[in-house]
């Protein structure tokens, strides 16, 4: 009976600290485990609440979310959306699969929104909320990068899908946030965050895109009684939707590793996979458990886990005074790389999994491409947190926001905060002096060969000390005074996001200049209601931007930066050679550095890029032609030709 009262007391506790946790990452941008953990946490939970036979009200295992707490209007859901049963075994796979043949598509790691189109006009949008209850967000869907305001199908169509924000769009609204404590902690928070606005011009200018992944209803439209047929017809509507495969019990596994192989060019963050049956009336007749339908699986990663050691904890500065912890191990391979440092992002984490120099901790990668600590074995302790910052040597302190503890350096003068901003100055969107790199920056800054942005351009002053530096010889040398050089010629915009202005990305500082002549003199003299006219810039923008310039000392290094640079004019748009051409993109590139990288080049010219081959696309880019690929195949069966990358290059370059 006692034994039984401690795993009913330690049920209750892992409800409240799953709970926490859930609240922590969805609602209040911290986190306060990794996902590995709560997955464990999670999976001890349903295993208890079974044994036992009790289920709280208030487990996260009964409630599907939380229930929502803006100020967005309400509305309650036709049908109750569950979540998914899930697995991270093949073979359960199979098992579901038995003799039917389904669909297997990305699980988007973002929010999920239901449309409704009218008389082929989108009339409504509502987030998933808690499953019953979602909130009202029409006007901010209106804004969504890829979702279409009009559609040829003429009847009521109700589909759902997921919101997400790209890992390259995250990383850069973030670098525009100066505030450390307003800095969004991954894509889905940042995505959720944005979906829910009040004014949708915010909302507009975080670039959300929408996957569609499940047809609800289409009057009048014969789908074919398949899943698979529904999503070409969305496609056909103009809606971008989730890229999926068909399979069978006997090419699963195979489809399963092409997945797990493509994770890391993903451009949006994934945490699995959905399967779902391609019979429809089949699959609505299994019905649902109190909790899952059955006509669908969800499917987690297995993730590779390997144990080794903690080495030393790196305290890491930033250009906001926040100093993270990074944990450095002993190198060891996974997911076919090898990996030796992971973040452990704050203290409270630290604390939580009580790491300590020496311990043997297990790692893996979060979603297949964020390394994480799993969990740590000998659990020493935390211990000899800096009373000083490792840079500057200035006080630090720890604060407390939102149950996480945080630590930072308090001088206003330390060098590691000139770091980041130097860095960010140096960067491909700003001046772009590639091999500037921060471990380098800091090295000239700690020696005192660069006080402000212009010292960058004479470091010429230093060149022998500068040769006889650790990581730099004659050649590493010239290679960098070649790239400060060309770095003299450049545009207004960029020189103007290179500043670090709070709130101001290279977009913002486009559409200032391009508003104001190119004209030096008027950027910096331009009034906080002579900027808020500009379309794309609203009163933050515009009061943080005077704000900059009325610092005398800001003025008189931009001022020493012009005589610095030669400015050219910034070309309105590259050659729209591609508009109305749409590509599909698949397989490994050789030219480019991912495939986000060639559909930035494509978009850039007009065209557009899609996940699946349909009768619309124009081209599909494939190095491996020849192959038998679904891609393939479907490409050939529609006449569409097939190019390799070299192909494209000599096309994008005619």
């Amino acid at each position: 009976m006692m034994d039984e009262q401690k795993e009913m007391n330690h049920m209750r506790e892992l409800v409240e600290l799953l709970n926490r946790a859930r609240r922590s990452y969805e609602q209040e941008n911290t986190e306060i485990m990794s996902n590995y953990e709560y997955d464990k946490l999670y999976d001890e939970l349903q295993e208890l609440e079974e044994k036992l036979g009790t289920r709280m009200a208030n487990s996260p295992t009964v409630n599907v979310g939380y229930e929502v707490l803006s100020e967005l209007p309400k509305e309650r859901h036709e049908r109750p959306m569950l979540s998914l049963d899930k697995t991270k075994d093949v073979e359960r796979l199979k098992e579901f699969l038995g003799g039917q043949k389904a669909l297997i598509s990305w699980k988007l790691d973002g929010l999920t929104v239901v449309l409704t189109y009218q008389n082929g006009e989108l009339v409504k949008a509502v987030t998933r909320g808690n499953g019953v209850i979602g909130e009202v967000i029409t006007n901010n869907a209106k804004v969504f990068k890829n979702v279409p305001l009009k559609i040829p199908y003429q009847g009521e169509l109700v589909l759902r899908g997921e919101a997400v924000i790209s890992y390259k769009d995250f990383e850069k609204i973030n670098e525009e946030i100066e505030d450390v404590d307003a800095k969004y902690k991954n894509p889905r928070n940042l995505c959720s965050g944005s979906v829910r606005q009040l004014n949708n011009e915010i909302t507009a200018k975080r670039n959300v895109r929408f996957y569609a992944f499940t047809l609800v209803r289409a009057e009048g439209v014969d789908f074919q009684n398949s899943r698979k047929y529904q999503m070409q017809w969305l496609e056909n509507q103009g809606f971008d939707v989730v890229e999926n495969h068909e399979v069978t019990r006997d090419t699963i596994e195979e489809e399963v590793a092409w997945f797990a192989r493509e994770i890391e060019h993903n451009e949006v963050p994934s945490d699995g996979l959905v399967l779902v049956y391609d019979d429809i009336a089949y699959g609505q007749s299994l019905g649902t458990t109190a909790k899952f339908p059955r006509d669908s699986f969800a499917f987690k990663w297995a993730d590779e886990i390997r144990n080794t050691k903690l080495l030393e904890i790196e305290w890491s500065p930033s250009r906001t005074g926040l100093i993270n912890p990074v944990a450095v191990f002993e190198p060891v391979e996974l997911e076919g790389t090898t990996v030796s440092r992971a973040s452990v992002h704050n203290i409270s984490i630290m604390e939580e999994l009580e790491l300590g120099v020496g311990d043997e901790i297990q790692v893996y990668k979060a979603n297949m491409i964020i390394p994480q600590i799993a969990e740590n074995l000998t659990r020493s302790g935390v211990k000899d947190i800096p009373k000083v910052c490792p840079v500057c040597g200035g006080e630090t302190k720890i604060s407390m926001e939102n149950e996480t503890k945080t630590l930072y350096c308090t001088n206003p003068k330390c060098q590691a905060k000139h770091v980041k901003s130097f860095s960010l100055f140096a960067s491909r969107d700003a001046m772009n002096i590639e091999g500037l790199s921060e471990a380098t920056l800091e090295k000239f800054i700690i020696n005192g060969y660069v006080k402000d942005f212009t010292d960058i351009f004479h470091l010429d002053r230093y060149e022998a000390e500068i040769k006889t530096m650790e990581g730099f010889g004659e050649k590493s040398y010239e290679n960098l005074r070649k790239r400060i050089e060309n770095a003299r010629k450049t545009t207004l915009p960029r020189l103007i996001y290179s500043l670090g202005i709070p709130n101001i990305g290279i977009s913002n500082a486009k559409m200032i200049c391009r508003a104001l002549g190119e004209d030096p003199k008027r950027v910096i003299r331009a009034t906080e209601e002579e900027l808020s006219t500009i379309s794309g810039v609203g009163g933050v923008i515009a009061g943080t931007f005077v704000e900059y310039f009325k610092d005398t000392a800001h003025v008189d290094v931009f001022d020493r930066l012009l005589k610095e640079v030669e400015l050219t004019k910034e070309t309105s748009e590259e050659d729209q050679k591609f508009a109305g051409v749409n590509f599909v993109i698949t397989g490994s590139v050789e030219h480019f550095v991912n495939r986000a990288q060639a559909k930035e080049e494509i978009e850039k010219r007009g065209g557009k890029v899609t996940g699946s081959v349909t009768s619309k696309t124009n081209y599909l880019i494939n190095n491996d032609t020849g192959s038998g690929t679904a891609k393939n195949k479907k490409a050939r069966e529609l006449g569409i030709p097939i190019i390799s990358e070299e192909d494209f290059l000599q096309m994008m370059n005619e």
